[in-house]
């Protein structure tokens, strides 16, 4: 059965992916994509949304852009790793998609409750300030929604501070909502993504396609590992959003322990750590996971199969793309 699935994210260059990923791959149907403050403002993540969907070919999905800032803290964004725009490297297209009118919020809560229960899973690859509030404004939708599957955290390692994870850390009171509610959670952290490494034979294997959104992967993955060497020393980049799509596409693509996990506020160093307790078998009412172990090969696998499906997507010329928003 197709999986539909609310994309809320942040563009950024692995998020870009994901949102290919989930459009080119058959067994999920993407049925909202909705933005959040976070890799950079919310005005240039949602332009870069809906310059994504015009590379992808993706049309008739609702696009609604979200909150501006996290709940209690100031707006913190990663310019270093994404840089000016939230999407540098590649040239962007000019928009075609119109955002839907409403609130990202209220687009989360009108499709999950528009379905029937246990009929849409959540994919937060962002900040988690979106899914807090519509689970704050309409808690019906939380014993609706099938899973969350998100991409943030880390169970022993952090990216943002020593033990905290980007996503996590820029709005932790959010997180600590959505962490605590009683749907099923997959945690898709850094233990699992810093596995998901763009080597050279993957961005071979991409440029191979030949299609006009493969080289913008490969342009996206040029910049992103470039950043990556000099801010974090990774010889590749790690491509982290990806992997929770991929789980929701095939959840063999990864292991998964179950294991109580929440979220640290008030720690002077331990800000934001996601805290997963290991010491004993999870107790029987354990909603949340964490996810452990990649298979590297099957999961790059999904995202060449979903480029290759795309094609020419939405057939960008070079007289249709224009900078990077500034």
């Amino acid at each position: 059965m197709t999986r539909k699935i609310i994309l809320d994210c942040d563009p950024g260059h692995d998020d870009a992916i994901a949102m290919l990923l989930a459009h080119g791959n058959p067994d999920v149907e993407l049925v909202a994509v909705t933005t959040v403050v976070g890799n950079q403002t919310l005005e240039k993540v949602t332009r870069n949304a809906l310059s994504v969907a015009r590379i992808a070919g993706i049309t008739g999905v609702p696009f609604a852009a979200g909150c501006p800032r996290p709940l209690v803290r100031e707006v913190e964004n990663a310019l270093e790793i994404h840089g000016e725009s939230g999407l540098d490297g590649p040239r962007l297209p000019e928009p075609e998609l119109a955002l839907d009118r409403r609130h990202a919020v209220d687009l989360i809560i009108d499709t999950v409750m528009a379905h029937e229960p246990g009929e849409i899973t959540i994919v937060p690859t962002a900040g988690l300030t979106n899914i807090a509030l519509a689970a704050r404004k309409e808690p019906r939708i939380v014993s609706r929604v099938r899973e969350v599957v998100l991409m943030g955290g880390g169970y022993h390692q952090g990216n943002w501070s020593a033990v905290a994870e980007f996503n996590i850390i820029i709005d932790p009171e959010a997180a600590h909502i959505v962490f605590n509610e009683s749907w099923p959670l997959t945690m898709v952290g850094l233990d699992l993504t810093h596995q998901a490494l763009a080597t050279t034979e993957v961005t071979e294997r991409i440029a191979a396609l030949g299609t006009g959104p493969a080289r913008f992967v490969n342009e996206l993955l040029d910049f992103f590992g470039a950043t990556y060497r000099e801010s974090q020393g990774f010889e590749h980049p790690p491509v982290h959003d990806p992997c929770a799509v991929a789980y929701v596409i095939d959840p063999g693509v990864m292991t998964v322990r179950r294991a109580p996990v929440d979220i640290e506020l008030t720690g002077t160093l331990t800000r934001g750590m996601t805290v997963a307790d290991f010491r004993a078998p999870a107790p029987d009412d354990c909603h949340t996971q964490v996810a452990v172990d990649l298979d590297h090969q099957r999961f790059w696998d999904l995202v060449v199969d979903a480029l290759e499906r795309i094609g020419e997507g939405g057939r960008v010329g070079d007289d249709d793309a224009g900078e990077a928003l500034a």
